[in-house]
């Protein structure tokens, strides 16, 4: 097709890509001498009705963005050549190279090299993600993205292209689904027809993660469907870990929105994060209920077990003991009898705290809730509620502290297991839920309500002991 002239108006100059049913071509405009680009969409034997739909969708989306590093749509026509047959989608033309490009030459990109193009690349999602209908590109890759010539300290002009397989939420929402992609970019839910904003998250951090380590990421190990790229790529924890939010193949667990990564990427992350379990833990009685505005955690009672029976005996011995001296102390002659009763008042409040505390352990709860107002902890039985720490603002929670369970040593040198700790920092006060005197003892559980109290906090866990 070389020379070949299209509409009358565009000249053919070189072939940049072929694939199934599709080209693409770098043409000039006769009109205003500018190369351009033209995708074309031919009939032929392999033709699919799908493939129509996602090149008139791509068409009408680029139709409506405004966006100085996205390529502009000039033209769409009817082609009904001889040799060929469909339409021609016409863009502007950006001269500069492919990230696949850059890497099948050699080239490599340092840590901030690669956090430069990350953000400007969250800055196009973020306009995208943001506009009505959301848009959503569905095939982020390093052939997808083009980038500019260095220029000092700055990597180059990053470029977000072919959105010939872009998705809209109305799209979604109305039925119309295609599965479409590139594996090993594509997160799990988008396997199954599913996309959300969440979804472009993931294949961007499949994207960096093959600009640091230069392996496809298919070609990487996975453990619970997890990308392992650590070991070959020789990253700061903090930009370890925020690659490893972006690439979480739980949506739940996965940033959510360009502007939530961005946030997280400028913001310092802590190091040596402990790993943490998936989910709740089986066999766990802890309640948690979230969403938006609130989020509320309910730890029941620890049930019926021997040192339950021993409370209950002991406080029934104790009060029994106690009821009797005042008795016998009121028998006195008055006003003999008023000192030896004001000496039981002491061993009444031991008394009646082992009997809160015996009908606690059996009916109590311990309840942490936040809401976008304040957080509170409280110990609640029947229709009483005890505040152990008072409730405090929500926007005054600085931290949220996990250390898992360690050892230390003594005085003496002796090796001494430490429990582990989750820690809520308001201020100068803390709001302690595990460790010696939490209320939650297994570790297991810590991890899991710290993981949840991170994302729903939008605060990075941190742990002082390995900082």
């Amino acid at each position: 097709m070389i020379g070949e002239i299209l509409s009358e108006r565009y000249e053919v100059q070189q072939l940049l890509g072929k694939k199934a049913g599709r080209r693409t071509l770098l043409a000039r405009d006769l009109q205003t001498q500018e190369l351009v680009v033209i995708k074309l969409l031919s009939f032929g034997d392999d033709f699919e009705w799908d493939s129509l739909k996602l090149f008139e969708r791509e068409a009408e989306t680029l139709k409506s963005l405004s966006h100085p590093l996205i390529p502009q749509y000039l033209n769409y026509f009817e082609v009904n050549l001889p040799t060929i047959k469909g339409f021609a989608l016409v863009q502007t033309y950006i001269p500069a190279q492919t990230l696949e490009q850059c890497l099948q030459t050699g080239r490599s990109f340092t840590e901030a090299e690669v956090k430069q193009i990350a953000k400007a690349l969250l800055e196009i999602l973020v306009y995208l993600h943001r506009l009505y209908p959301p848009v959503i590109h569905r095939d982020i890759k390093p052939s997808n993205i083009l980038l500019g010539e260095r220029s000092g300290n700055n990597v180059g002009q990053v470029y977000l292209v072919d959105f010939g397989s872009v998705q809209t939420v109305l799209a979604t929402e109305s039925g119309t689904r295609t599965v479409v992609g590139t594996y090993g970019y594509m997160p799990p839910e988008q396997f199954g027809g599913r996309t959300v904003a969440a979804s472009d998250l993931y294949s961007l951090g499949a994207t960096l993660i093959y600009l640091v380590t230069g392996t496809h990421p298919a070609d990487l190990p996975q453990k619970d469907f997890r990308i392992q790229f650590e070991q070959l790529a020789n990253l700061s924890p903090s930009f370890s870990n925020w690659l490893k939010w972006m690439i979480e193949p739980s949506l739940e667990r996965r940033l959510s929105s360009a502007d939530q990564a961005m946030a997280a990427l400028e913001k310092p992350q802590p190091i040596n994060l402990p790993t943490f379990v998936v989910g709740k833990p089986d066999g766990s009685k802890i309640q948690l209920t979230k969403n938006g505005d609130s989020l509320e955690i309910i730890v029941p009672p620890d049930g019926f077990d021997p040192s339950v029976v021993l409370t209950g005996v002991f406080a029934i011995a104790w009060n029994s003991f106690i009821l009797i001296w005042t008795i016998v102390a009121l028998s006195a002659p008055f006003p003999a009898n008023i000192p030896f009763a004001l000496f039981s008042l002491p061993f009444w409040s031991a008394g009646l705290l082992m009997v809160y505390k015996f009908f606690f352990n059996l009916f109590g709860c311990i309840c942490l809730r936040l809401n976008s107002k304040e957080i509170a902890l409280t110990w609640e039985l029947f229709a009483w509620k005890s505040y152990r720490t008072r409730a405090s603002p929500r926007q005054s929670v600085t931290k949220l502290v996990y250390i898992p369970k360690h050892f230390t040593k003594d005085s003496e040198g002796s090796r001494i297991a430490v429990p582990a700790q989750l820690d809520i920092w308001v201020g100068v006060k803390k709001y302690h839920l595990g460790g010696s005197g939490g209320v939650i003892k297994s570790e297991a559980e810590l991890e899991w309500l710290a993981q949840e109290l991170s994302d729903w906090l939008g605060l990075a866990i941190t742990n002082p002991i390995r900082n």
